[in-house]
């Protein structure tokens, strides 16, 4: 039998008639948009306001957020609120780990809102803010899934980046990768924020982290296919010969070339995104644009690389004002007959050796049906992305455990 009209609504989705609507059922053209004034903002970030009180918006944390942790045991969860409460009210924030948890206020800058919540390591927590004007609640807003753990920014080339045969997605939710817009999300492939649209050891490396050290984990990849370390120097970096592909390069007046800083500015915005709590290591792998190119004039001669790899970390640490840990992979495989360069592999090895890096995985080892196409490729298979993934798992969580265990 059909529902009575009532004289508003369009054909709703769950509607029985043959059209999709309910029998007799339409909406006047004017309710439609006056209902998306009423209903939208209901659905925006953030609880809906008190009748009569204060509209309140969380900058940050955002859903599926990560913070790095101070330690094992502990962290602090960067809060931003924008509202417009009365100069008498004020913005309180809690994270909810019971239903008597404490509030605390927000320092109030104009009509933003700020402050630092300390929270244990682990997660999901729901992070709860309120508007109180004059001892009564008139907002509130909640972000439902913050977590505190371990975050890492991973860089380099396509082997950091999305042109792994087989795309892989995490099997926990608590593996989360950075967009460049801000936004978290499930770290299933591709990465975003990195170049192509296959797969990554990404999340392989995420599930191993979260199974191991029982927190959430953070991952922000940056990674663009095919590029020298040339051209992820400082704007205005000079050098004697080009890479094999220019676009992030230019010629320079009298002769050279210099980094246009495309792919440096990119990295250390990605890093800042990160602050204030910021993040436990770089993760690079990248050499292969560097070694054995069949223009022998754009390989680069492994002193040089080691320069330039040095100037990168440097300047990001200026940059970004933190002494980052960076892990260096020794990576410069092509395809079978033209596994390694010795010379850039040594450059790799001493930026380590000299203490300015931690020893990364040895992948020019993963060869074979590691690599894709069969063996063939310079990219890695699904099965060489899972042992890319366990080989950086390898590299990094000793040091890790010694850093949580140290005094």
């Amino acid at each position: 039998m059909a529902r009575p009209w009532n004289g508003i609504g369009p054909c709703f989705p769950w509607a029985s008639g043959a059209d999709g609507c309910w029998p007799g059922f339409r909406l006047r053209s004017w309710v439609a948009p006056l209902l998306a004034l009423v209903i939208a903002p209901l659905l925006a970030h953030g609880a809906a306001p008190v009748p009569g009180g204060a509209a309140l918006r969380i900058v940050a944390p955002l859903e599926r957020a990560v913070v790095q942790r101070h330690d094992r045991a502990s962290g602090a969860i960067p809060v931003e609120v924008r509202a417009d409460v009365p100069e008498a009210g004020a913005i309180e924030a809690r994270v909810a780990l019971a239903s008597d948890a404490p509030w605390h206020s927000l320092t109030r800058k104009g009509e933003a809102f700020t402050g630092l919540l300390a929270a244990p390591a682990g997660g999901w927590y729901r992070v709860e803010v309120r508007s109180v004007v004059e001892g009564a609640v008139t907002g509130r807003a909640t972000v439902e899934q913050v977590g505190v753990g371990e975050v890492f920014v991973v860089a380099g080339q396509s082997n950091s980046a999305n042109h792994g045969e087989e795309r892989l997605a995490p099997a926990t939710d608590r593996v989360v990768a950075l967009d460049p817009e801000g936004v978290w999300r499930v770290a299933a492939d591709p990465q975003p924020g990195a170049s192509g649209d296959g797969g990554s050891f990404l999340p392989a490396l995420g599930d191993r982290l979260e199974a191991e050290l029982n927190v959430p984990i953070g991952l922000v990849a940056c990674g663009i296919g095919a590029t020298s370390v040339r051209e992820w120097l400082p704007e205005g970096s000079r050098f004697p010969a080009p890479p094999t592909l220019t676009a992030r390069v230019r010629p320079v007046a009298g002769g050279g070339f210099e980094s246009d800083g495309a792919a440096f500015a990119m990295l250390v915005g990605r890093m800042k995104q990160l602050e204030p709590t910021g993040f436990r290591a770089v993760l690079w792998h990248q050499g292969e644009s560097d070694a054995n190119q069949q223009d022998l004039s754009r390989t680069l001669p492994g002193p040089l690389y080691e320069a330039m790899l040095e100037r990168v970390i440097r300047a990001t640490r200026v940059e970004v004002g933190r002494e980052l840990p960076w892990f260096v992979a020794r990576a410069t495989y092509h395809v079978p007959g033209d596994e390694s360069s010795t010379d850039i592999r040594a450059a790799q090895a001493a930026v380590c050796r000299d203490g300015l890096a931690l020893p990364g995985p040895d992948t020019d080892r993963l060869t074979g049906p590691l690599r894709d196409s069969g063996g063939r490729g310079v990219h890695f298979s699904g099965a060489g992305q899972r042992r890319h993934a366990e080989a950086w798992f390898t590299a990094v969580a000793p040091w890790l455990e010694a850093r949580l265990t140290a005094p």
